[in-house]
């Protein structure tokens, strides 16, 4: 495995590879192995997309494969991944989360199950800004973000939201165990510290919002969160540093209609994200 960035800027593709001389000043171009007409090679202008992959870390397939359909996967797959996350925490981004709420709200149509989704927001998140700086602020955002992801499941989505607001789907997720890891999250902030400089640290917590998806019916992703937020609204109105959650509804629901909820997906074709 070689670094990207070493590619764009340091590398030179042999002839017959399938792929053209790079140059410093130059950007990076791919020709196609299945081009249809060898007298107008198409190519692809990669040298910016490479940069920016390996500005944030990414790993491509050798140098020897490029221009292959294997290297140009890779390069599709690592754009695709860095384009659904938050660069500062890691997390899912927003572009993400709504994806995987509109797939949570068609499985929950057709399957049932109770889903959750909590609405996550830190305190007077302001006066950390205004009384040690941006700097500061970014450190109790990610700090936030880790403990988020030591306290859910594999198969939950935790989103930076937008700010310093954050999002988290619970599939299969009862309301007895929703409350208990609400209150998990929240404990986990509360008693955690952030270290700033030198030996200043920070102590922040949070309020948390959450509100089930009504089981077997096709809601929408702006009502979901609305009420989830509303709740959120609640927790502040109410003091902060707490966690409400919206009581489930128990929808009934024939056998015909879930048969009907069951025939189709409008994701039954779209593979999952990473």
């Amino acid at each position: 495995m070689q670094d990207a960035l070493d590619w764009a800027f340091n590398s030179a593709i042999r002839p017959g590879r399938g792929a053209a001389r790079l140059g410093r000043n130059r950007p990076f171009h791919v020709t196609s192995r299945a081009t249809p007409d060898p007298q107008t090679p198409a190519t692809l202008k990669l040298g910016a997309a490479l940069q920016l992959l390996a500005q944030s870390g990414h790993r491509l397939p050798t140098l020897e494969e490029a221009g292959s359909t294997v290297w140009l996967q890779a390069v599709i797959d690592a754009l695709c991944d860095l384009s659904s996350r938050d660069p500062l925490t890691g997390l899912a981004n927003r572009r993400h989360f709504e994806l995987a709420l509109a797939r949570e709200i068609d499985r929950v149509a057709r399957v049932g199950e109770s889903a959750l989704v909590l609405m996550v927001d830190i305190d007077r998140f302001k006066s950390v800004n205004d009384t040690h700086g941006h700097a500061a602020g970014d450190l109790v955002i990610q700090f936030v973000a880790e403990a988020l992801m030591d306290c859910v499941r594999p198969m939950d989505t935790v989103a930076r939201f937008g700010g310093e607001e954050f999002a988290v789907i619970l599939p299969n997720c009862p309301p007895a165990f929703g409350a208990t890891v609400a209150e998990r999250i929240r404990r986990k902030v509360e008693t955690g510290v952030v270290t700033v400089t030198g030996q200043q640290q920070l102590s922040v917590t949070i309020s948390l919002g959450g509100a089930y998806a009504p089981q077997w019916v096709r809601s929408s992703a702006t009502l979901w969160i609305e009420r989830a937020d509303q709740q959120l609204y609640r927790a502040k109105a109410e003091g902060r540093n707490r966690a409400c959650l919206e009581q489930p509804t128990v929808s009934m629901v024939s056998a015909e209609e879930k048969g009907l909820l069951f025939g189709t997906s409008q994701f039954q074709d779209i593979e999952p994200l990473p």
